[in-house]
């Protein structure tokens, strides 16, 4: 009996194993950015980035506390969050931006780094449930 709980227990590890294998090469990739926490931020832009660079469409979701990481007002806290929020978008990564969640933060669509898109429904839906996609959040 120990003997085939000990092979389906390798045989499961053996599966888990071999399942990231299988994602797609070119699958999108969403990242809910909640945090203000410059380091964390980082973390997560970063790993967007190298994705990106890898052939994964990449959309930013900036929410709660992450909508600060895209204001102009917060230019100096968040300097080098920022340069990378503009560098994907050059590389062709969408950054959205939730709506009340900016609202909630005492902002306006005005305070936002050029190329940021307020988000709504449709933009974020349309941008996490396409095929295939896979969700991360930092």
């Amino acid at each position: 009996m120990k003997l085939i709980q000990r092979l389906l227990l390798a045989c499961a590890l053996l599966m888990g194993a071999t399942l990231p294998a299988l994602a797609g090469e070119t699958d999108p990739l969403f990242i809910n950015l909640t945090t203000d926490e410059p380091a964390r931020a980082g973390m997560g832009l970063t790993f967007g980035l190298h994705q990106h660079e890898n052939g994964h469409p990449l959309t930013v979701f900036l929410s709660d506390k992450g909508v600060l990481l895209g204001a102009r007002t917060h230019a100096r806290q968040y300097a080098a969050q920022q340069e990378m929020l503009v560098a994907l978008m050059k590389k062709g990564a969408v950054v959205l931006v939730c709506r009340s969640c900016l609202q909630h933060q005492g902002m306006a669509e005005a305070d936002l780094l050029p190329g940021l898109q307020l988000s709504n429904r449709q933009l974020s839906g349309d941008a996490l449930f396409r095929g295939n996609t896979r969700a991360l959040s930092w």
